[in-house]
């Protein structure tokens, strides 16, 4: 199995994947706002830095940045967008909606990656087609949920 992870940093990756993935499922379907959802939301957020960070030192795949170094840095951008009405003190009850959009296509980023992760591991089957189609997949199927769930994240902020 080792050559399905070829390095120390790339194992490290992994096992942040995996625990943000965890982390990630739980806060998709829990309640919001409690304790809990807090707890595992500092869990997501500190592994997807991890995840990010080390994604930028991984270059087995082209031997240089790609353009899954420019999705970490995306990776990055949504986790601050969603922590961002959070931390800043006063803001809009409205503004808390921004934070469940962003962190959800956080999570529907880091899924898009394990299934394009695992699609282009399939022999004989072209790279990027694989990666478009799973990426776009998940993004899709994904956005439906968000929409649906958009309505209830509206009645319980704006109460």
């Amino acid at each position: 199995m080792y050559s399905f992870v070829n390095s120390s940093l790339g194992w490290f990756h992994l096992a942040a994947s995996v625990v943000a993935m965890a982390a990630g499922a739980y806060i998709l379907f829990a309640t919001k706002g409690t304790k809990n959802h807090k707890k595992i939301g500092y869990i997501y957020v500190f592994s997807m830095v991890l995840i990010c960070g080390s994604a930028l030192g991984i270059y087995n795949l082209t031997g240089r940045f790609g353009m899954f170094h420019i999705l970490a840095f995306l990776g990055f951008g949504t986790l601050i967008a969603g922590m961002l009405p959070l931390l800043v003190k006063g803001i809009r009850k409205d503004f808390r909606v921004f934070h469940l959009w962003f962190m959800y296509y956080s999570v529907l980023g880091l899924y898009a990656a394990f299934a394009s992760e695992l699609s282009v591991r399939i022999p004989d089957k072209p790279f990027y087609t694989m990666v478009g189609i799973a990426t776009g997949s998940i993004f899709v199927l994904g956005s439906f949920f968000i929409f649906w769930k958009e309505k209830v994240w509206s009645r319980y902020l704006l109460k």
